[in-house]
């Protein structure tokens, strides 16, 4: 199948103020990309000249761009075209735990505490709930159910300094928080984990009535691999479009401002669409869904 994807940003500074984003199609994606998708930055105030731009990979290899925001602000606008399996995320029920001692050097800081992922509070709680499961897929598998039902989802409940263990005794959240909350309980599993963030349109499940909003999933290793999970909506789903990966937010925030500014407009778009020609134009089309933009 055919994706579109894209967003619309705009953001009022009253100075000239640096930005760093993490927008792009992960680098593990840009092979299905249709067409060449670019980020056109324009300023607000005066005229429309493009704002230059520099690229670099973070030390997650997230694509990464940099600009200078002219003061008044700027329009960050990027569509895109992708084609997909169209199959709902893998499973392997044989994936078996793997030893801490065995794990490959990149995936032992998967492991450990981080910002939003508070091991040593919760691993006395991790063990008491989960240390019976047979290691391996059946063991994560509980760990996204348990908080699928544990945590109530809403937009009102959005913090963007919520933890795991916040969102553990409090009960809410939104899709990042509920990644937090089982990344944690896997790393307490000895289960490396880590945080991802992207496209994830109403693809073969009942369309979502709420503006659309980038989403918050998890990969987990097992069995020699990474594996995909969703603590927020627990099912194996269609067109997931990968933008970063992280140990949790605090490494893939969607736009860093090194200085104060006010989103004035967030606009997010995925959708299948019916096979186009390469050199078919993209319209991005308003979103539904109103999107978070981590700290």
């Amino acid at each position: 199948m055919h994706i579109r994807y894209g967003y619309r940003i705009e953001i009022v500074c009253e100075q000239p103020t640096a930005l760093l984003t993490l927008l792009d199609v992960h680098p593990s994606r840009r092979h299905d990309l249709i067409r060449p998708d670019e980020m056109h930055v324009t300023p607000l105030r005066g005229p429309g000249r493009p704002i230059p731009l520099s690229q670099h990979l973070d030390p997650f290899g997230n694509i990464c761009r940099r600009l200078v925001a002219p003061a008044g602000g700027v329009r960050i606008v990027c569509e895109g075209l992708v084609h997909d399996r169209g199959e709902p995320d893998g499973v392997d029920l044989a994936a078996v735990q793997v030893a801490p001692a065995d794990l490959p050097d990149d995936v032992l800081p998967y492991l450990l505490g981080s910002r939003y992922c508070e091991t040593d509070r919760l691993a006395d709680t991790a063990w008491s709930l989960f240390g019976q499961i047979e290691p391996g897929w059946a063991r994560v598998e509980a760990v996204t159910r348990f908080v699928h039902n544990h945590v109530s989802f809403g937009y009102a409940f959005a913090r963007d300094t919520r933890t795991a263990a916040e969102t553990f005794n409090e009960r809410i959240g939104v899709c990042r928080d509920f990644a937090h909350l089982a990344i944690a309980l896997c790393r307490c599993l000895n289960i490396p984990a880590r945080y991802c963030n992207g496209y994830l349109g109403d693809i073969g499940v009942e369309p979502d009535p709420a503006p659309m909003d980038f989403n918050a999933w998890f990969e987990v290793w097992l069995g020699g691999r990474w594996h995909t999970f969703d603590a927020r909506h627990n099912q194996r789903r269609i067109g997931r479009i990968v933008i970063a990966r992280g140990r949790d937010a605090t490494d893939v925030p969607m736009l860093t401002s090194f200085g104060p500014h006010s989103l004035r407009r967030f606009e997010v778009i995925t959708e299948e669409v019916a096979n186009e020609p390469s050199h078919a134009a993209v319209r991005l089309v308003p979103a539904r869904r109103d999107a978070h933009i981590a700290a």
